[in-house]
């Protein structure tokens, strides 16, 4: 169920008791349209924090509050117990870095990382030494005289990041970061980022529409739909027990499998699709005769044997092959026009056209709702 502005949304993987960052009923209107709509988080010290969700979804404008670049229309923002929400950017204990870095290009590596540092004015021999730790921390050591513009994407993101660090603020919010770097680039900057923010021990609020990257880097996940929180948690949580359909369906791959719930559990349940009956699992239960989905994960479904282990057993025509190196996705035509994904190994007996039978366990088979 979604969370209503003034609620928090009761999660399996708290924060510990200690909060950096608090937001209470915050919300944000442009006009007759409302970004955010009550958002009520807590963020732990040390913790990398994701804001997921897809466009419009509030999770940038929050960040926004959060820095003080936008002023909420209701609601609060403390930091460490103490409000902040009327303070300006500069006097928060929070930097920011942006997707497209910001960096000022008539200005040397050293100079863009020490601008913020002579604003503080911070003394001269402080800020020496914080520029070679901050040059160090980011593996540029070589660089600091050279011009942005001679520096790779992943070096400039490197700077943008020194820039922030070097400022020792408590909160670090990023905002779509590595948005503006090649696939093979993000996925190595992705364990960069994870393992700098390990290292410093300082909170990371980090926002992406990308739910691979959440899942690689965030200790919670904080799933935004419409400005309210659907889901938060662990990768492991969203990923495993998906609170809602929407979840199920925004991260990671899902075959959803609708029917009628003919035993609601907690637990097993049963759901009826067609003539057919389909079990799968909820902690929760879920109210008989209601309409509800089966999330099926492609890894979670395998190619039968009589030896197998499985409540769910069902017998398509394969349709198509995607070959993906050590495996190959299979679409499965079943049923009256139903559809599954699964995947199997690459060395398997399956080819286009043939029928076969595939199963999975009925834990395996999250029962979701609306």
């Amino acid at each position: 169920m979604r969370s209503k502005p003034g609620d928090e949304l009761t999660v399996r993987h708290q924060p510990p008791a200690e909060s950096i960052l608090e937001l209470r009923q915050l919300t944000k209107r442009f006009g007759d349209f409302v970004a955010v709509d009550g958002l009520t988080l807590r963020v732990a010290a040390g913790e990398f924090l994701t804001l997921l969700g897809a466009s419009g979804s509030g999770k940038t404008t929050t960040l926004r509050m959060i820095a003080g670049f936008e002023q909420p229309s209701s609601g609060h923002i403390l930091m460490e117990g103490s409000p902040i929400t009327a303070l300006p950017p500069y006097q928060r204990d929070i930097n920011t870095v942006f997707q497209h870095y910001a960096l000022f290009p008539h200005m040397s590596v050293r100079d863009n990382i020490e601008y913020g540092l002579r604003m503080r004015r911070v003394s001269s021999a402080d800020r020496e030494q914080r520029i070679r730790e901050a040059l160090r921390m980011v593996r540029l050591d070589d660089l600091g005289a050279r011009s942005p513009r001679q520096l790779s994407g992943g070096q400039q993101q490197r700077v943008a990041l020194a820039r922030a660090l070097v400022n020792q603020p408590r909160v670090l919010l990023l905002d779509e970061p590595l948005g503006a770097l090649d696939l093979k680039l993000r996925k190595a900057m992705q364990l960069e980022l994870k393992q700098l923010q390990s290292t410093l021990g300082i909170t990371f609020l980090y926002v992406t529409h990308d739910q691979e990257e959440a899942l690689t880097m965030s200790d919670r996940i904080v799933l935004l739909r419409q400005g309210t929180i659907e889901q938060v948690g662990s990768p492991r949580d969203l990923y495993d027990r998906p609170a809602t359909r929407y979840v199920a369906d925004f991260i990671g791959e899902t075959n959803l499998l609708e029917g009628v719930v003919v035993d609601g559990g907690p637990g097993p349940v049963v759901l009826r699709r067609g003539e057919r009956l389909l079990s799968g699992w909820s902690d929760a239960g879920v109210a008989v005769g209601r309409a509800a989905w089966l999330s099926l994960r492609p890894e979670a479904i395998c190619l039968y044997s009589n030896q197998g282990a499985v409540e769910n057993v069902v017998e398509g025509t394969v349709t198509e092959l995607v070959y993906l190196g050590s495996l190959v996705r299979v679409h499965l035509s079943w049923g009256d026009g139903d559809r599954l994904v699964f995947h199997a190994d690459a060395a398997a007996p399956v080819e286009a056209g043939t029928k076969v039978r595939v199963g999975w366990s009925r834990r395996a088979a999250r029962c979701v709702t609306d």
